[in-house]
């Protein structure tokens, strides 16, 4: 160290940078403290103290936070950025070291520090020549091996004459960490610091060797297909070199991952031959991440895990009633299979089919009954579904491959027993790519469900534990050889008082939850709930029934904290819901207020339940036209004019001539023209409606019918039965004529709707004539006509010539 007396210059610490004697350095400076510094020391034109901070993070150092040996400096220029930061140019001169503590540092200044010059020793010590050329002979080698060095720079640093300044600029140049460069500079013995560089160019040359070395070996492995994953199999290599090993710690989890989980033998085989390939496999290859998401699809799959739950019938009967009301042929059927499997070790799992009208709760029932059985529920949404593959999942031979739905839901539930819900499965379409409906027949037999094999696993699944239902709202849309795999369940609309019991007891709780009331501060009595369900809603199911009901809600809570009575309770009546909810929707009660001429009630089936049909007649001179409007389908128009054929069949019984209807025009219409109409069960309702308005004999408006029309008059069973006796109901409707052979269809009417129609069974039209039209007292529909006579108009004239 200098014996020469202490002096005093401007501080300022560096980040990531030790700054050697002899070097010029630019530094972007942006703290405040440092700026000052480098101001002060050019406008006093004396040297400035640079110093390496121990931590590059800390933001306002202290003395303890740098090294105390650091770089006396001139600064060269300044420069100013726009963003308030300067930029500097320096050169190192000589090494100082602190002594003392700083002096000044306040929040509007920089710090001063009282330094000693370090001089270097050891200087004229003999061997210094010696290793000054071995350090000139090592650089050489070094600026060889790294070529970002330029020739220039190892020709400008040889040629000097000062050893001190060319093992510093040397050192410079070297690519180290900051530690390193410090510990350097801090050596002031000349030979030591000679030595250390020299040790630290032989040491980097030895690296530039090995990696030499690694790009060999890496090259010889590449091949042609293999180039664009050069830089992946180099690391491989690095890894190798440093005793890592190939695949690291990913591979050695995926292979526990693999022995933990309980596979059949099959599966086992298949993923030990697919985890062999992929330890085979550059990290980066395209297919070893086809190999990789196949092994963890198949790990996260259940394939011996099941639901352990109780089976309690009682409590599952309670959680089913709690969740639905009615709804009784699905509960009957869970419960049924619950007493079936405490009887057994194993049953395969039913497969039911939910048929029924939006809004009846057929997906909600599917909840519900996972929860009864304390089961893991999953649910598909097979709605829009069209491609076979989003069922069975694409071969793994196509980019972006991925199992089917049916292997993701089964990883979601996590077991192999779950209640499976297929949604909508009567909406799934065809196109090119396949028919999806025909991919569920596997899955929906219980005859090969047990091996279902999805195109991306390749390996068997068994299917046959889960509980699966399916649900539609309707058949038609549904194949035939998929039906025939399920058991069908119809599930039809809700009475009004069943509506009433869903209002009170499971809506309006819900409702007011959901939009912040207490229980007790909305009260709607039973009128209340009848009032919105007749004259606000008309659907089969309550869908619409609960948002008006939440609609009233709303309403009210806006009331309150308009009036500013947040605590105010409603007691809502009947004549307060036209307040909330507005004019009525619906007009409740009969279609028509008089009994008519040509207008007959008619029943008809709907995706969303019953309604009421009415079908006009008029009449008008003519030429015999029959004229049918309404958007009718085929089937329909055909029925009307079966119906037509049967009244000019009947012509001379009900005292019309045999060519009346050469003299008029008959034209039928069924109001509500937009919506299309179709199928065959208005039949009896057309021919009435015709001859009402032929003999002007009006028809029973109290009365609505159904049923299919023949030739010979004859009336056929229908279907949709229930769901058109609630129409009938919801209605007013009194009376309804139903085809006798549907008599066996009305045990599954709920007795409530029976009660309150009187249900008369027909065998042909006749019986419905003489029942729907209202005749004078002391008249009769049908005239006494003999058969002969009727016969005898249309007899042909050539078989009355007399024989030759």
């Amino acid at each position: 160290m200098s014996d020469l007396t202490a002096e005093t210059y401007p501080l300022m610490p560096l980040r990531d940078i030790v700054l050697f004697p002899g070097m010029v350095a630019p530094l972007v400076v942006g703290r405040k403290k440092s700026i000052m510094a480098l101001e002060s020391a050019m406008e006093n034109r004396s040297l400035i103290f640079l110093v390496t901070q121990k931590d590059a993070r800390v933001d306002e150092p202290e003395q303890d936070h740098l090294y105390s040996l650091g770089t006396l400096a001139t600064v060269m220029q300044l420069l100013r950025l726009p963003d308030g930061t300067i930029k500097a140019l320096v050169e190192g001169k000589r090494r100082a070291i602190i002594v003392g503590a700083f002096e000044g540092g306040a929040a509007d200044s920089f710090y001063s520090v009282r330094l000693v010059e370090a001089l270097d020793t050891d200087i004229e010590r003999e061997d210094v020549p010696a290793y000054l050329r071995e350090l000139r002979k090592a650089f050489d080698l070094y600026t060889q091996t790294n070529k970002k060095l330029p020739r220039e720079v190892l020709k400008s640093i040889t040629s000097l004459e000062d050893p001190a300044r060319m093992v510093d600029l040397i050192t410079s140049h070297i690519q180290l960490r900051t530690e390193e460069k410090q510990s350097i500079l801090e050596l002031v013995s000349l030979p030591q610091r000679i030595a250390k560089v020299l040790e630290i160019l032989y040491r980097e040359m030895d690296l530039s060797e090995m990696e030499k070395d690694i790009h060999a070996k890496v090259k010889k492995k590449m091949g042609a297909t293999q180039r664009n994953y050069y830089l992946s199999e180099k690391m491989r290599v690095i890894q190798e070199e440093m005793g890592q090993g190939e695949g690291g710690d990913d591979l050695t989890e995926l292979q526990q991952a693999i022995d933990k989980k309980s596979l059949p033998k099959a599966v086992k085989e298949q993923v030990a031959k697919e985890f062999k390939k992929l330890r085979q496999m550059p990290p980066m290859s395209a297919e070893t991440t086809v190999v990789r998401n196949y092994i963890d699809a198949i790990i996260s799959l259940p394939w011996k895990k099941k639901s352990r739950a109780k089976i309690d019938i009682e409590r599952a009967e309670t959680v089913l009633n709690e969740d639905h009301y009615g709804l009784e042929k699905p509960k009957e059927r869970i419960l049924e299979y619950l007493a079936v499997q405490t009887q057994v070790k194993k049953i395969r799992g039913p497969i039911l089919c939910l048929v029924g009208p939006p809004g009846v709760g057929k997906t909600s029932v599917c909840r519900s009954i996972a929860r009864a059985m304390g089961r893991e529920f999953v649910r598909l949404s097979l709605g829009g579904v069209r491609d076979e593959a989003e069922i069975r999942g694409h071969r793994r031979t196509y980019i972006g491959a991925m199992p089917g739905k049916i292997i993701l839901s089964m990883q979601k539930a996590g077991v192999i027993n779950p209640v499976f819900c297929l949604d909508e499965v009567d909406k799934m379409s065809v196109d090119f790519r396949g028919d999806p409906s025909a991919a569920l027949l596997e899955v929906l037999d219980p005859e090969q469900n047990y091996a279902f094999n999805d195109h991306y696993l390749d390996v068997d699944y068994d299917l046959s534990e889960i509980f699966f239902i399916t649900t539609a709202n309707n058949l038609h849309g549904i194949p035939a050889p998929l039906q025939d795999r399920m058991e069908i369940i119809q599930l039809s609309g809700y009475t009004e008082e069943e509506k009433l019991h869903i209002g009170l007891d499971f809506l309006l709780p819900k409702q007011l939850e959901a939009n912040g009331f207490k229980s007790d501060e909305i009260t709607l009595n039973d009128k209340a709930i009848l009032e919105i369900v007749r004259r606000y809603t008309r659907e089969a199911g309550v869908r619409s029934l609960e948002r008006t009901i939440a609609s009233v809600c709303r309403k009210v809570a806006r009331e309150r904290l308009k009036n500013k009575e947040p605590k105010k309770k409603y007691r809502i009546s009947p004549q307060a819901i036209e307040r909330y909810l507005g004019v009525p929707k619906y007009r409740f009660g009969l279609a028509e207020e008089h009994d008519e001429i040509g207008l007959t009630t008619g029943m008809a089936w709907t995706e969303v339940g019953g309604e009421l049909l009415q079908i006009e007649s008029t009449i008008m001179p003519g030429s015999g036209k029959l004229t049918i409007t309404g958007k009718l389908g085929d089937v329909m128009q055909e029925s009307a004019q079966a119906a037509m054929s049967y009244v000019r069949s009947r012509a001379m019984r009900l005292g019309l001539d045999a060519d009346f209807y050469q003299k008029i025009d008959i034209h039928v219409h069924v109001p509500e023209g937009a919506i299309p109409k179709d199928g065959p069960s208005a039949g009896i309702t057309i021919a009435t409606s015709i001859v009402s308005a032929i003999l002007k004999l009006p028809v029973d408006r109290k009365l609505a019918m159904t049923g299919e029309i023949t030739l010979r008059g004859r009336v056929l069973p229908i279907g949709g039965l229930t769901e058109k006796l609630l129409a009938a109901k919801r209605g007013n409707i009194t009376n309804v004529l139903i085809p006798r052979e549907n008599e066996r269809n009305l045990r599954d009417v709920p007795q409530k709707v029976r009660n309150s129609l009187v249900i008369e069974l027909v065998d042909d039209v006749d019986e419905v004539l003489q029942r729907a039209l209202i005749i004078k007292t002391g008249e009769t529909l049908f005239k006494d006509v003999s058969i002969e006579s009727i016969y005898n108009d249309f007899t042909l004239s050539s078989h009355n010539t007399p024989a030759q």
